[in-house]
C-alpha cells in the first residue's frame, strides 16, 4: 500500500505547476509553450502534471483563475494614481501585464477561457461600482465599464510601450469618476 499523501502536498504540487506555467507563459505565450516546456519549468514528472491537469488547456483555465485583482482603496486621484502606479510596477517587475494580454488573446479563442475571464471582469467593475462617490451612484455601471477598460488599456501600453507615465490615465479617469 502506497502511503497517503496529504491535501497539502497535493495543493502544493498543484501551485507549483501553476507558477511554473504562469512565469513560462508570460515570456513565451501560450502558443510557444508546450506541455513538455512546462513539464521541465516545474521540475516534475509528466506523470505528475497529468495527475493535476489533462492538458494545457487545464493549465491555462488555472493560471486565469489565480489572477490577483488589486483595486484603488477609493475612487480619487490619490488613489487612482497609487493603483495605477502598482499596475505599472507589476507589469514591468513581474511579467504580470504581458501574462494578462496572453490570457485575454487566448480567451478570444477558448471559450472554457473566456467564461473565466468575463467572469473576472464583471466581479472588477461590480467591486469598481462600489467604490463609485454616492453623489455619482446612477451612473456607477458606465464607470465601472469605463474605469475598467482604461485601466486594462493602461496595463496593455505599459507593457509594449514601456515605463509609461500614468498621470494621463489618472487625469482621464477621474473625469469620468467625477463626470
Amino acid at each position: 500500500m502506497s502511503p497517503k499523501v496529504s491535501q497539502q502536498h497535493l495543493d502544493a504540487r498543484r501551485q507549483q505547476i501553476v507558477d511554473a506555467a504562469r512565469a513560462r507563459f508570460a515570456t513565451h505565450g501560450f502558443a510557444r509553450t508546450s506541455m513538455a516546456d512546462i513539464v521541465a519549468a516545474s521540475g516534475l514528472s509528466n506523470g505528475a502534471i497529468y495527475r493535476y491537469f489533462t492538458g494545457k488547456d487545464d493549465i491555462v483555465v488555472a493560471v486565469c483563475e489565480q489572477g490577483a485583482q488589486a483595486l484603488p482603496a477609493a475612487l480619487t486621484p490619490g488613489s487612482v494614481a497609487k493603483f495605477l502606479e502598482h499596475v505599472r510596477t507589476q507589469s514591468r517587475d513581474t511579467d504580470h501585464g504581458r501574462l494578462v494580454i496572453q490570457i485575454y488573446a487566448e480567451a478570444a479563442v477558448s471559450p472554457a477561457l473566456a467564461v473565466v475571464v468575463q467572469r473576472q471582469l464583471a466581479e472588477l467593475r461590480s467591486a469598481v461600482a462600489g467604490l463609485v462617490p454616492p453623489q455619482r451612484s446612477e451612473a456607477a455601471e458606465e464607470i465601472a465599464e469605463a474605469f475598467v477598460a482604461l485601466c486594462a488599456s493602461y496595463s496593455q501600453q505599459v507593457v509594449i510601450r514601456g515605463d509609461l507615465d500614468h498621470t494621463p490615465y489618472v487625469t482621464a479617469l477621474m473625469a469620468i469618476i467625477e463626470g
